[in-house]
């Protein structure tokens, strides 16, 4: 491929993999990404990104934490920060619908199966198994300005992880377990609980990994001035 070949390649076929095979990532080709992901754009080159690399030990009492919290039907707490809007309305909550029954659908679960809906928060919980757990953080006192530098931050990483091979899922499901991972992670109240990211290679005879969201086309949210 010619270079702007590869980069429109890792752009459309990064995608959320919710299932990956247990082969490591080596530590330099971590490290590597992590500074391709540094890169990305910020206002007056502020860089309010913090990136947690959650190694074996952490890993463990993190993910022991959590789906302890899950199993004893826990709620994780006032959210530490607010992703959707209290009120969905058209076109974001038929998307919404499409995409998560879809998954649910390849997943075989069904409307009303708590149980298997509690699975795969479960599996969400354990970073789906990556080789690579990561979370991200941004200074609380900071606005909005700066949550649009840390996206780019997250985007550029994920494309970089294409690109070398490697498949990526961010995770949100963490901000709402901030308390506990604010615990097992050491992290200062000043600090707002992001997002995870899991890295690795996909599963590919996982069910969940065979959802390919539609995409809206480009005349659906784009304007032409003359």
């Amino acid at each position: 491929m010619t270079p702007n070949e590869a980069v429109e390649h890792a752009i459309r076929s990064r995608r959320a993999v919710r299932a990956f095979l247990p082969d490591p990532v080596e530590p330099g080709l971590l490290r590597r990404l992590i500074e391709l992901a540094a890169q990305a754009p910020s206002g007056t080159n502020m860089q309010p990104w913090k990136l947690r690399v959650i190694g074996p030990q952490a890993r463990a009492r993190l993910e022991a934490a959590l789906l302890a919290a899950l199993a004893a039907g826990e709620r994780p707490g006032a959210e530490e920060y607010r992703y959707y809007p209290v009120q969905f309305r058209e076109p974001y909550l038929a998307r919404r619908r499409k995409v998560g029954w879809d998954l649910y659908g390849l997943l075989g679960v069904t409307k009303g199966d708590t149980e298997g809906m509690k699975r795969q928060t479960a599996a969400n919980l354990r970073f789906f198994d990556a080789p690579v757990a990561l979370m991200l953080t941004i200074d609380r006192d900071l606005e909005i300005g700066s949550w649009l530098d840390l996206g780019m931050f997250i985007q550029t990483l994920l494309i970089a992880a294409q690109g070398h091979g490697l498949d990526s899922c961010p995770q949100a499901i963490f901000a709402q377990f901030h308390p506990i991972v604010r615990r097992e992670l050491a992290i200062p109240e000043h600090e707002v609980v992001v997002c995870g990211i899991a890295i690795g290679k996909a599963d590919s005879d996982a069910p969940a990994n065979r959802l390919v969201p539609e995409r809206e086309p480009v005349e659906g949210f784009t304007t032409w001035l003359d």
